[in-house]
């Protein structure tokens, strides 16, 4: 007698939930949601912990040290995984779940994927208010998750055992589309995660979610092949779209059978190997002379898979010609209208592919000297100190970190005066770069090293930060400890907040409440950072030198645990070569001499500010 299968499973919300996650999978074969990042508060520990523990065999739990940063290794996972692969971040109410709230906006700004599972107060509201809830005084339905809509790019809150049948499919759906791709929040009321269902036996058959490459509007495409055809000079500025595209290729084959140059952003930065003869550097505020000059004498712009910020366009001041044309091609058609631009709503890929066959044997001559000049410029801040006592600039220590890469090294930042160093001269491998500056928040780094190394064990990861973000958030590096997972951290002590002093001094206004020594302590500040990594099982050690340094990163690449290279480093230089103007808001009004100063450089700087468009 054949056995009857069951059209229905009678399990709780939250068992459903994960019984379905752990059957969601990609086109390669692996699960979608690798697995949960999870602390557990009164909120989740009942119900999404019983489940998250009967289903560990298939679906992974692992437990951060702080709800933020555990979310930011879940979101680095996602970006090294060029959006293919996600994960679940699950944290009680209150305290818990705002803590998300940062990693949920940058996710957003970034365009990552990441799934929020924060619990929620009782449906029911029978025992109201309870620990941690947040009454207000208007509305009974608001509860502190709600600070999640305007993050996430979709939210739902589960408030019935039923819900999970249309929520989860919704959420999968947003988090795998390339155009709406971004953070998901399902709000889980706690006495719901307990509650049964009979759900039906087939919402648990295993599901593959494609990834679509949107095709172009027949004539979008047009009328950008004949802009693209009439270009006299035209440049491509890459961006992180062109990555999670996987249209590598694809740019460096354009690229070199047309001979059209490339720049590259913050996100972009690696789209290209630094060594094609067609890579020019980077661009905007932190950018490369090469990139800018192009830049400011392009007639055509093809912004591929770039959402513009102002650090890319350097506010919209880079594009000096005035007959320039800004051809945006981008997966989501708010980023390809920007600006007015000439707009093509297409995957990168996809559009590489036909502008090539448009294009035919058409090519264009780049100026190759404006290439040469600026590697020769990068070398130079990159080369060592000549005098062994004075302390390292940004520049050299990176250059020490470049001479000890690989081909298979991928060195990461977020916060200060790394992500603009590294973006002028870092010499990045295709693939050896991974910036979060979308939201630019500090303690992502450490964090974000976890999460690149949990996507990809096999890569040779290289967190650059300064001492400010590393004592804004460091505890996952006990977590990276805990899992065995080896990176390198390379922190820079320049004794405070750097990068946003010079911004200070740089606008006119005094030294103040940025670097430890010019800020109000009663006692001087002795942080011993090489005590602090290794209290939490690190390797750490003090270089004293760049020599020094360097013999710790080799050391480093054979370590079964992370490593921490602490040395100390000059808060004032930085990389003058290359960049850009970036609007600030200098006062008009000032008792400050050079606050005056500054506004006049500002308001003559910004009548060169055009709008494309």
């Amino acid at each position: 007698m054949t056995a009857q299968i069951p059209q229905t499973i009678r399990l709780t919300a939250a068992q459903a939930m994960i019984k379905w996650l752990s059957v969601q999978m990609t086109e390669e074969g692996s699960r979608y949601i690798e697995g949960v990042w999870a602390i557990f508060g009164h909120g989740n520990v009942v119900g999404l912990g019983e489940a998250l523990h009967a289903h560990r065999e298939v679906l992974p739990t692992w437990r951060g040290h702080n709800e933020q940063t555990m979310a930011h290794s879940a979101i680095a996972f996602a970006k090294a995984s060029k959006r293919r692969r996600a994960m679940a971040v699950t944290s009680s109410i209150g305290p818990g779940a705002t803590n998300m709230v940062t990693a949920a906006a940058l996710a957003h700004a970034n365009r990552l994927p990441v799934l929020f599972i924060p619990g929620d107060v009782f449906a029911s509201r029978a025992p109201d208010p309870v620990l941690q809830q947040a009454e207000d005084f208007q509305d009974g339905t608001v509860t502190v998750n709600d600070c999640f809509r305007p993050v996430s790019r979709y939210f739902d809150r589960i408030s019935r055992p039923e819900h999970l049948l249309t929520a989860l499919p919704r959420a999968l759906r947003v988090m795998t589309d390339p155009a709406e791709c971004g953070p998901v929040t399902l709000s889980f009321c706690q006495d719901v995660q307990g509650e049964a269902y009979d759900y039906p036996a087939a919402f648990f058959i295993p599901k593959v979610w494609k990834i679509r490459r949107p095709e172009p509007d027949a004539g979008e495409m047009a009328e950008a092949i004949a802009v693209l055809k009439s270009a006299k000079a035209p440049v491509i500025l890459a961006g992180g779209g062109a990555i999670y595209s996987g249209a590598e290729a694809e740019l460096a084959a354009f690229a070199t059978r047309h001979n059209i140059p490339v720049v590259e952003t913050q996100a972009g930065k690696s789209v290209l190997a630094h060594d094609h003869l067609l890579n020019f550097g980077p661009v905007g505020v932190t950018g490369a002379a090469s990139a800018n000059a192009l830049c400011g004498a392009a007639d055509v712009v093809v912004a591929l898979g770039t959402r513009l910020q102002d650090f890319t366009t350097g506010s919209w001041s880079i594009f000096k010609n005035p007959t320039v044309r800004l051809l945006s091609v981008n997966v989501q058609a708010y980023d390809a209208y920007k600006h007015g631009a000439l707009n093509l709503v297409s995957d990168a890929k996809v559009a590489l592919q036909a502008f090539g066959k448009a294009l035919g044997s058409q090519k264009w001559t780049p100026d190759m000297a404006l290439r040469r000049d600026w590697l020769e410029a990068t070398a130079a801040e990159k080369a060592p100190p000549v005098d062994g006592n004075a302390l390292p600039t940004d520049g050299q220590v990176i250059g020490a970190v470049q001479r000890s890469a690989r081909g298979n090294t991928i060195v990461m930042g977020a916060a200060g005066s790394m992500p603009g160093e590294l973006h002028k001269i870092w010499d990045a491998a295709q693939g050896g770069y991974h910036m979060e500056y979308g939201f630019s928040c500090m303690g992502y780094e450490i964090a974000g090293a976890l999460g690149i190394k949990m996507a990809l064990p096999g890569a040779d990861v290289i967190c650059m930060v300064g001492d400010g973000s590393y004592m804004m958030a460091n505890s996952e590096l006990a977590t990276a400890v805990m899992m065995a997972l080896p990176f390198t951290v390379v922190l820079t002590d320049n004794r405070g907040f750097g990068c946003i002093n010079r911004l200070q001094k740089g606008t006119g206004g005094a030294g103040f409440n940025n670097l430890l020594d010019e800020s109000y302590h009663v006692n001087p500040s002795h942080i011993d950072f090489v005590a602090h990594a290794g209290s939490m099982g690190a390797i750490a050690v003090k270089a004293g030198s760049i020599a020094e340094l360097e013999a710790a990163l080799v050391l480093a690449k054979t370590a079964d645990r992370p490593t921490v290279i602490v040395i100390d480093s000059d808060p004032w230089h930085t990389t003058i070569a290359g960049g850009s103007w970036w609007q600030v808001g200098v006062p008009e009004v000032s008792e400050r001499a050079e606050v005056r100063a500054a506004r006049l450089a500002f308001e003559a700087a910004q009548k060169a500010q055009v709008l494309v468009g």
